[in-house]
């Protein structure tokens, strides 16, 4: 039995941005207590949200509200309401973001015993954010912290956004977070569903705070997320559909009982690292041919800590000595993968293995018009072995008249790397902010939203900013 972790957090987190940004600062963000404050004024303001000055949490263990000048990162950044630092190499460094969003910001947190976040010195996990403009469209967007980040790390690539558009925003860590998230639960398998648990409870519980705000229950709710967050939108849609109207999937996850999953392709990949694997075996694992030039990076940056950490989660019986207490101790010794995995074999393992699995599996049966997007150059979760085999479990579960499937040409894991490859890549974010118009175009409209199709990278143009789907 693991023991649930209730001491300070160790490890930085998902890998963040180049190799040498994240070996310099890695460090340093574990052992950060959340986001400092900024020195002068700050965002606050003493008055001016209209609504009822109380809000409630239905739920929530602690909360905090204010009233803001700025509810996006424009205003929020150097100051206790965000964290920039968690969302280093999500996006392009040439983003556009909209700014100038009034209206109140609710965070807090729901009752947990673990403690992998210390964000506000708060040392408490189940931490949300909620936002809620002063110019409200009626409707609300709900997401998970993208890898083992946390509540803010989706704020330039997801909350900026449907915050200009009048959307309501929430968003929670998960209820465990950093690489040492494999410690919380009591039984393999527990730390990922408890992913899916925090999700539901910040839906039900954020409708309810719009409710008490604006007067009247949000008319629309949406789900997305980006890697992790996509899965968690996947995972709402298949079981709790009744909370939504739609989501939009950004290269989530794959969770299957038997496989395909990060424990079917990362074992190869790791493998490959060592000299133990050709190209070729990385290629029938599902990764691309095309993407060979991001795979040292990968090797430094992802594969290993992504391997151990996922496998110590659902498979903690299997070489136990790695990652062991911690996933290290050191930055090289996070990032490092363990000699073992290049050997792991899914279908060779015990049968709770797959139990642990099934915990959180998808089945493919949405309940809720979803659009998936996955690039096609990503090398953490291969297209060939993720999105492309889940919009086949749509379809043989009979709901593929509920989705659409884009892969974007040149689009790769995190879009900080378009920066280092800007000849090769290009963001996923923009093609992000047209599926979502084009969700709420099919939910609302009833406009069909472009067949399944690749989005071809343009030769010219601000790929940054710009991606239509037709």
């Amino acid at each position: 039995m693991r023991r649930t972790r209730t001491g300070p957090e160790r490890g930085p987190g998902a890998p963040r941005g180049p190799v040498t940004v994240l070996l310099a600062t890695a460090l340093a963000a574990a052992a950060a207590t959340g986001a400092a404050p900024a020195s002068g004024a700050g965002p606050e303001r003493g008055a001016g949200c209209a609504g009822p000055e109380r809000l409630r949490v239905p739920g929530a263990e602690h909360q905090r509200v204010a009233c803001l000048v700025d509810l996006t990162t424009a205003g929020l950044a150097g100051t206790a309401y965000t964290d920039m630092a968690d969302q280093a190499g999500l996006t392009a460094a040439g983003t556009r973001n909209p700014s100038g969003v009034p209206g109140r910001q609710v965070d807090g947190y729901f009752p947990d015993d673990s403690s992998f976040n210390t964000t506000h010195g708060w040392n408490h996990d189940g931490q949300f954010v909620i936002r809620l403009p002063e110019r409200w469209n009626g409707g609300l967007v709900v997401t998970g912290a993208p890898g083992t980040r946390k509540q803010y790390a989706a704020d330039t690539a997801i909350s900026d956004h449907v915050l200009s558009l009048g959307y309501a925003y929430a968003a929670t860590d998960k209820g465990n977070s950093t690489v040492d998230f494999y410690r919380d639960g009591k039984r393999p398998g527990d730390a990922v569903a408890e992913w899916n648990r925090r999700t539901t409870e910040l839906t039900r519980a954020a409708k309810k705070v719009v409710a008490q705000r604006y007067g009247k229950a949000p008319r629309r709710t949406y789900v997305t997320g980006i890697s992790n967050g996509g899965y968690l939108a996947r995972w709402q849609l298949e079981n709790r559909p009744e909370l939504y109207d739609g989501g939009v999937d950004w290269e989530g996850s794959l969770w299957t009982a038997d496989g395909p999953s990060l424990l079917t392709s990362l074992p190869t990949a790791v493998a490959h690292g060592t000299g133990a694997a050709d190209d070729a075996a990385m290629y029938r694992a599902g990764f691309a041919r095309g993407s060979e030039f991001l795979w040292e990076y990968h090797r430094t940056a992802y594969w290993g800590v992504t391997q151990k950490t996922y496998r110590a989660e659902f498979d903690p019986s299997y070489d136990p000595a790695c990652p062991g207490a911690s996933a290290g101790s050191t930055v090289e010794e996070i990032l490092a993968p363990c000699a073992s995995d290049a050997r792991y074999d899914l279908q060779r393992r015990p049968a709770s293995v797959r139990r642990a699995l099934e915990k959180v599996a998808l089945t493919g049966r949405i309940g809720k018009p979803m659009l998936t997007l996955h690039g096609d150059l990503d090398t953490l979760l291969p297209l060939a072995a993720d999105s492309a085999v889940y919009s086949r479990m749509i379809d043989r579960a009979g709901a593929g008249r509920l989705h659409r499937f884009y892969t974007v040409a040149g689009g790769t894991h995190t879009d900080g790397l378009y920066d280092t490859h800007p000849d090769r890549l290009r963001p996923i974010l923009p093609c992000h902010r047209s599926a979502f118009e084009a969700l709420t175009a099919w939910v609302e409209r009833g406009t069909p939203p472009p067949p399944d199709r690749t989005v071809a990278r343009p030769s010219g143009g601000d790929v940054v900013n710009s991606c239509p789907l037709r």
